[in-house]
């Protein structure tokens, strides 16, 4: 991937019901795909991650683009939601730099603004290709009772480029940590997505399954997975939704 112009064949439409299900059926149609992405301006049916829906706040992102499974090794899937987190992060803050101080990654790839959730990541496997969605609310939220939780927009630190705009932004993003994975390794995507998620030793609680544990962030483990310091010593995660409780509680 030396440059998005030489990769990313970006296609824009009005609205689709799912920017991540039309790439899927590209890939299931046996032409080459790796460097598709897709925007819609609106999406009707989204999907985010364990099955969930994503929500259209209206004037948001709906990105999702395909890429080659093995260029990066073996360990392909386990390090996109870094490498992905990380090129997303990047995107939206070259749309509005503003927002620098307000953005974080929460494990292992939501996007918080001011500790609300504002985007997140879908990523999947079809064969020999990775499916990564990205969607964000950028001009407007959805509504906050459908959710049952506060979701926040980038539009709250400023004026929002148009979504093709943060789009390309989004692809330069994920070119240049893809090129670093590709280079040196995923320890050096651990430590860029170490400076940008929470901090070590902020409070978090994971739920998954039957899963209930309440601890302290303390860092990744070398292959991405979480740290989380407990009453009952250190517990590695490799899986499940996180809480970032406030300090104290």
């Amino acid at each position: 991937m030396s440059g998005q112009g030489d990769f990313w064949r970006l296609t824009c439409f009005d609205e689709l019901p799912s920017t991540s299900d039309y790439c899927l059926n590209a890939c299931r149609s046996g032409d080459p795909v790796a460097g598709l992405a897709v925007l819609a301006r609106r999406q009707t049916k989204g999907r985010g991650s364990r099955g969930r829906t994503w929500l259209d706040g209206g004037q948001g992102l709906a990105l999702s683009v395909v890429l080659d499974g093995t260029q990066a090794g073996p360990e392909a899937l386990g390090g996109w939601p870094f490498v992905a987190s990380l090129g997303f992060y990047d995107g939206l803050l070259r749309a509005q730099p503003a927002a620098q101080p307000h953005l974080m990654i929460k494990w292992p790839n939501d996007i918080l603004l001011d500790g609300c959730k504002m985007g997140g990541i879908l990523i999947e496997r079809e064969g020999a290709y990775v499916l990564v969605g990205f969607g964000a609310n950028l001009v407007s939220a959805p509504d906050p009772r459908a959710l049952e939780r506060t979701v926040a927009c980038l539009a709250q630190c400023g004026p929002v480029p148009d979504g093709e705009v943060v789009a390309r932004h989004v692809l330069d993003g994920l070119t240049f940590w893809s090129e670093q994975w590709r280079q040196k390794g995923f320890a050096s995507i651990r430590a860029a997505w170490l400076e940008r998620a929470h901090p070590v030793g902020t409070p978090l609680v994971v739920q998954g399954g039957t899963t209930y544990e309440k601890g302290l962030f303390a860092g990744l483990a070398p292959d991405g997975r979480l740290l989380l310091d407990t009453e009952g010593g250190m517990k590695t995660i490799a899986t499940g939704d996180i809480l970032l409780m406030e300090k104290g509680a």
